[in-house]
């Protein structure tokens, strides 16, 4: 959908975050109005602040949404609400940010050209950020957008060389509406994530799977060892692997491409394996832009990892504090705890219930458990009951706490000098906090570290 298409239409926004003033802001420069915007009453206060003549929506019920025949609406916002559904079978059109970007992108053959798109349930932000950070240190320049903190809305006439987007399973269909093929789109990894907006993981996982199988990309490249992804039928599609020995693959710490040794990745800084196969996926992607990827390769070794993912504060108390407050899923808890082996671990796990079984989770604690496990949040007593008899059958300290400050003081008592406080909840933050970055700069501020000087994310935006 192109913004001019709206002319003429009865438009409102959806939700007024970053994302929905970066839409308002796109429409209202090109003319797009008069616009209503839905959101509670303190946000309508700050949007009359910036604009007057918004008409404010304090009700999305589906009666108002279905009165308008252009919805903008804000990632987070579900379209399988059944006011939007409802309203969507009335004739209201719900596209989000994402896709009026694509929609301006589109080239005479559909294709946004130069446009490098990154999706997975985990490390699509630190592929992303390397994706980037290669690519500018080739000489390109490049930016940096999406779910990784900046809407690409906000970069509507930047004119960059290269595009290296982050795309969450909220933004995927909007791509697939757009009219617009990505040039290239990268699949890392499918687990269990965000139930209560796509209301099962059969659709989570066909939400996702958009991005490739009906926005029909260029080229995609995709993780081999993903059985989701490897079994992926893509006709018209060039396909490209990673993490498979004819393509961009580890061999212990050893890059290779191919057959071919390419660098020792041991003293990178990018923590864990997860990591390293985030750079193969990286350096595939530029490989499918059109670029010589292996002189890149070496670069990585100025890359600044991100916050809060396996995010080592530093030393308190003789304990070792490490925020990886983006870890939503059970299995990016049991990825966190791996890093840590041979070592006292104290594990901060809980948070947002969204009916995500950790069963898998318990039974890894029965073959290498932490030294303890600390529950909390919503979820927290499900977890705790889950892991009480492995906990009792394994040896290993399991307490619950009442929220986030009680935690961080039940895993310092729990261990010696030289252990590690690990935040990895394995849950969202929604409730106890707005998003992941307030949860860790909230364990920052606890541990006695400045929540400031560990939050920036580098790089966003043109470079």
């Amino acid at each position: 959908m192109r913004i001019s298409a709206l002319e003429g239409r009865r438009v409102a926004l959806w939700g007024w975050g970053r994302e929905g003033r970066a839409a308002w802001r796109a429409l209202h420069d090109r003319g797009i109005g008069p616009l209503a915007l839905f959101c509670n009453e303190a946000e309508a206060a700050d949007a009359r602040a910036l604009d007057p003549a918004l008409a404010i929506e304090p009700e999305a019920s589906a009666a108002r949404l279905a009165a308008y025949d252009v919805v903008v609406k804000s990632p987070g916002i579900s379209p399988y609400r059944p006011e939007a559904v409802e309203a969507a079978a009335r004739g209201t059109r719900f596209p989000g940010g994402t896709a009026l970007w694509f929609g301006e992108r589109a080239g005479g053959d559909g294709v946004a050209r130069a446009t490098a798109c990154v999706t997975g349930t985990k490390g699509k932000s630190t592929t992303t950020a390397l994706l980037a950070h290669l690519l500018r240190a080739g000489g390109h320049r490049t930016a940096l957008a999406g779910n990784i903190g900046m809407p690409l809305l906000e970069l509507l006439d930047a004119a960059p060389e290269y595009w290296a987007i982050e795309l969450s399973s909220y933004q995927t269909g909007d791509v697939a509406a757009s009219g617009a093929r990505p040039d290239v789109a990268v699949g890392l990894n499918l687990f269990p994530e965000h139930l209560d907006w796509h209301g099962s993981h059969e659709r989570y996982v066909a939400d996702k799977l958009k991005l490739f199988t009906e926005a029909r990309p260029r080229v995609a490249v995709l993780n081999a060892r993903d059985p989701v992804l490897a079994a992926l039928a893509l006709p018209g599609t060039d396909v490209r692997w990673f993490d498979r020995e004819d393509g961009w693959h580890l061999r212990g710490d050893a890059l290779h491409r191919g057959d071919a040794f390419v660098l020792d990745t041991a003293a990178l800084p990018l923590p864990g394996r997860h990591n390293r196969i985030n750079l193969c996926a990286a350096l595939a992607a530029i490989e499918a832009l059109g670029l010589d990827a292996a002189p890149l390769a070496a670069h990585a070794a100025a890359f600044r990892p991100l916050p809060h993912r396996l995010q080592s504060l530093g030393v308190r108390d003789g304990l070792e504090w490490v925020n990886d407050s983006i870890s939503t899923t059970p299995h990016a808890s049991l990825a966190a705890l791996a890093m840590f082996r041979g070592r006292p671990v104290a594990l901060l796990a809980g948070g947002h219930d969204r009916g995500i079984d950790w069963s898998t989770f318990a039974d890894a604690m029965g073959e290498r458990a932490p030294a303890a496990i600390v529950t909390m949040g919503q979820n927290g007593p499900r977890i705790h009951d889950l892991l009480a008899p492995v906990a009792a059958q394994r040896g290993f300290l399991l307490r619950s706490a009442s929220d986030l400050e009680d935690a961080v003081r039940l895993a310092r008592a729990a261990l010696p000098p030289g252990g590690v406080v690990l935040l990895s909840p394995g849950a969202p933050s929604f409730g106890a906090y707005r998003d992941y970055t307030e949860r860790g700069r909230h364990f920052a501020r606890l541990a006695g570290f400045d929540p400031d000087a560990i939050s920036a994310i580098p790089g966003l935006g043109v470079a």
